[in-house]
């Protein structure tokens, strides 16, 4: 038996880094998103990853510090779920409505639900689901 030479995958995975001026614009669309979505200042920390309220709410008002990478990923997990109900639904306001419908393909709980449990992968399973029903460009 042979064995194969396996290259190790790159040091960053493959997947390109969010600059500082992306993860910017991330946040204000964040905060526009938790708007279209109806989300409370409750829900949206939690979906941020356990955000202060008083970070929050300094968000809400244009205010935006250093922004880490486990909150960039969230972020882009969102606009990504975002992207992929505009996808999916004929108006945006379905697929609003969408996030907080209970699902049998979720066990009866909604997407939001899931996204609520404060996980990345939880953020992640949700696009990939998504992504997989037809919602991006790739799928179709």
């Amino acid at each position: 038996m042979r064995l194969r030479v396996c290259r190790p995958p790159p040091a960053n995975g493959g997947t390109p880094s969010i600059t500082d001026d992306e993860a910017l614009a991330l946040a204000r669309a964040t905060v526009n998103l938790a708007k279209v979505w109806t989300l409370t200042d409750s829900e949206a920390c939690v979906l941020l990853g356990g955000m202060s309220p008083r970070t929050w709410a300094r968000w809400k008002s244009g205010s935006h510090g250093r922004i880490d990478r486990d909150l960039r990923v969230r972020m882009a997990d969102l606009m990504g779920i975002h992207k992929s109900l505009r996808y999916l639904f004929k108006t945006p306001s379905q697929g609003y409505d969408w996030i907080r419908k209970p699902n049998a393909a979720f066990g009866g709980v909604s997407a939001l639900q899931i996204m609520l449990r404060g996980e990345n992968s939880d953020l992640a399973a949700i696009r990939n689901w998504l992504e997989a029903e037809g919602g991006s460009p790739q799928a179709s």
